[in-house]
């Protein structure tokens, strides 16, 4: 079963103005599904089948020949011989909408669009389903905790479902997982296969691994700290790598859509902020499965249970901007020498939208009181700020800050 994504206007409406559409993501979040579902009567060519690769790499004029543009090619980055002949197609006919080219390892994919495709591709970002698209919500408005967003969103809400939202926390939110009822086993099943897949076809293709159960405990380690602050040295020490080859591992594990760093704000005017990245494990899924949290129970008593919960409401937002294209979102995070943290800034203009992230479903006004540090950053104000959390109803906290369910995000 179909699950209708959110992103599809945004590649009808890159369609139109590129003549080439980059849709990069991580493996199985359902690029090529989403543009076969969009463009059903197009030539769909998928480069992880040998045969059409090696033809794809050998002679790339005659495979064109052979597949006319329109046409889906899937993995493009794993025959780099491609772009140039695209580049000379497009720049020839001056048409809209000839490529439509996937890539799961967005590090080999961006450089050969950087390289070859300049101006004349448009890149959009995918990740897994999102709460709104499994929800069938119409809704697909970048997140901001406004109050026109809040009344959108209570417009199209269904009752609230504790345990529900707990169970596809800890299932994560591949499409496939969904096609179907699933047990516990095939669940596990699924992430056990999905994982060692993305070793053999992404990793090795672009790292000469010699030590796989080093990475194997790196991404362990990497999910252990999800939703935290990253310390490549804490990493380095638990793999036994030095941090050159953590950090370049960290890397593929970003370019290829699994891991997300999120930046703090600041500003060079002040120096007591802290600068170190925090860490986020886009599919909580897969980071249940690393780090055996096999039942939805095993998650909530966990130790962990705040920071993938956080991890949870951050994707659900990256989510909300991705599906409108835009591939580079104003969040942030706050935190200085002093203490204070704020789970999440949302820059929109001049204003900063602070968040925290609880599991609680009451919490306390002293849970925001670092959020008057934005009152001291130049050319800034605070604007609306939110409590995402278990709250069943909409409440005011203060004046600026409203509790906010975390279903209605």
């Amino acid at each position: 079963m179909y699950i209708q994504r959110h992103i599809e206007p945004v590649i009808s409406r890159i369609a139109k103005r590129k003549p080439v559409l980059v849709l990069t993501g991580a493996r199985q979040v359902g690029k090529s599904t989403t543009l076969r579902e969009v463009y059903r009567d197009i030539n769909y060519i998928s480069l992880n089948r040998p045969l059409v690769r090696q033809s794809a790499r050998e002679n790339p004029s005659l495979f064109f020949e052979t597949y006319r543009p329109p046409i889906v090619v899937d993995e493009i980055q794993r025959a780099a011989e491609m772009f140039d002949y695209i580049k000379d197609i497009v720049d020839d006919s001056k048409t809209k909408g000839q490529f439509y080219l996937t890539g799961s390892q967005s590090l080999k994919l961006m450089k050969n669009v950087s390289d070859s495709l300049a101006g004349r591709a448009g890149v959009i970002k995918m990740l897994g389903l999102s709460m709104r698209e499994l929800d069938g919500k119409r809704n697909r408005t970048p997140f901001l905790p406004t109050g026109e967003q809040l009344a959108a969103a209570l417009r199209e809400r269904s009752d609230f479902d504790y345990q529900k939202i707990v169970a596809r926390i800890q299932k994560g939110f591949f499409p496939e997982l969904y096609e179907t009822p699933s047990d516990l086993h095939d669940w596990a099943d699924y992430y056990s296969s999905y994982f060692q897949t993305y070793i053999e076809k992404d990793i090795k293709e672009v790292l000469n691994i010699r030590d796989e159960s080093a990475f194997i405990k790196f991404v362990k380690a990497a999910a252990s700290i999800t939703g935290s602050l990253l310390n490549m040295t804490t990493l380095s020490e638990i793999c036994g790598k030095d941090p050159k080859t953590v950090r370049e591992w960290l890397s593929v594990l970003e370019s290829s859509g699994l891991v997300y760093l999120l930046e703090p704000y600041h500003n060079n005017l002040n120096k007591r902020l802290i600068k170190s990245p925090k860490l986020y494990f886009l599919d909580t899924g897969l980071t249940c499965w690393l780090l055996g949290w096999n039942t939805p129970e095993q998650l909530v008593n966990g130790a962990m249970w705040g920071h993938v919960f956080e991890s949870f409401v951050f994707g659900e937002i990256l989510k909300s901007y991705y599906n409108d294209g835009i591939t580079n979102p104003p969040l942030y995070f706050y935190r200085d020498k002093d203490g204070n943290e704020i789970d999440l800034l949302i820059e929109n203009g001049g204003e900063l939208h602070p968040i925290e992230i609880k599991t609680t479903s009451d919490p306390s006004a002293s849970v925001v009181k670092a959020f008057r540090c934005i009152d001291n950053i130049p050319a800034k104000k605070r604007g609306q700020g939110a409590i995402i959390c278990f709250a069943k109803i909409p409440l005011p906290l203060t004046r600026d800050v409203q509790i906010w369910p975390l279903d209605l995000v």
